[in-house]
């Protein structure tokens, strides 16, 4: 199965982001990807974070949602919408949700994102639980190729990265991680850990990421990549907005678990 993970440079502009998202996802359906994952925060990157609150959608209902099932229909893609934030009970937080999109067009999973990024090294600092609500359950879904083979997908958004456990209960064979890494996190740790998850739970990983200098004066670290169940880099794009394509093997995969079985040898 052909997969597509999109690199942007998302602004503050929401038409102009769904414009270039939708110029991506275009490219991706002409490639012949049957899968394209959209970057955390692909719709908007305002210049403060309480500006995700003026967007916040509620289910069924909104610019973002309409712009990804019909992209996902238009174009017969199962299309992940990277993060966009939907309304909770408290008109203060928002949830940063990842929405999922059959080819017809149907939202068929929704995850919202469970761990809330915090740094602060003096010279830079973020808190998203100022203005979002974290997540509570682990999400994956079943996606049936148009080969005939079905993939268990487990869902998560960027500082999730950092908790293994999560991965352990996904129990999936594609794991997906729409990001927006600082550029500060991103070139410690990024690739290593992304590497790590793919290696430990033996499932390949689709890793879309914001990747520049972005409107708000933010650095993201880019890195979009797709990595096998060995823990190898298939395709890599470092910055700049683009499509990273790669071809997914569910019998590379399934050697990979016979070889070394080490899923079935977990004892804790």
């Amino acid at each position: 199965m052909k997969v597509a993970a999109i690199q942007m440079v998302s602004g503050i502009s929401l038409d102009a982001n769904l414009s270039a998202a939708r110029a991506l996802l275009d490219q991706a359906a002409r490639a012949g990807a049957e899968l394209a994952v959209l970057p955390e925060y692909f719709c908007f990157m305002g210049h403060q974070d309480a500006d995700k609150l003026l967007l916040a959608e509620t289910p069924g209902l909104g610019t973002v949602q309409d712009f990804l099932s019909d992209a996902a229909r238009d174009l017969k893609l199962w299309v992940v919408g990277g993060t966009l934030p939907m309304a909770t009970e408290d008109p203060l937080h928002a949830a940063n949700a990842s929405l999922v999109y059959d080819p017809r067009g149907k939202c068929v999973s929704r995850y919202d994102k469970i761990h809330l990024f915090r740094y602060d090294n003096g010279r830079e600092a973020y808190d998203e639980a100022h203005v979002l609500q974290a997540g509570e359950t682990p999400t994956a879904f079943d996606l049936p190729s148009k080969s005939g083979q079905a993939w268990t997908v487990g869902q998560s958004v960027c500082y999730d990265l950092r908790f293994a456990e999560l991965y352990r209960l996904l129990a999936a064979e594609i794991l997906l991680v729409p990001s927006a890494f600082t550029y500060t996190t991103g070139q410690a740790h990024w690739e290593v850990l992304l590497r790590a998850r793919a290696i430990e739970n033996q499932a390949y990983v689709i890793a879309s990421a914001q990747g520049g200098k972005h409107e708000n004066g933010r650095r993201t670290w880019g890195h979009t990549m797709v990595i096998d169940p060995w823990g190898e880099v298939m395709a890599l794009q470092a910055e700049g907005p683009g499509v990273v394509l790669a071809e997914l093997d569910m019998e590379r995969l399934q050697s990979v678990r016979t070889q070394l079985p080490a899923l079935q040898h977990r004892r804790l």
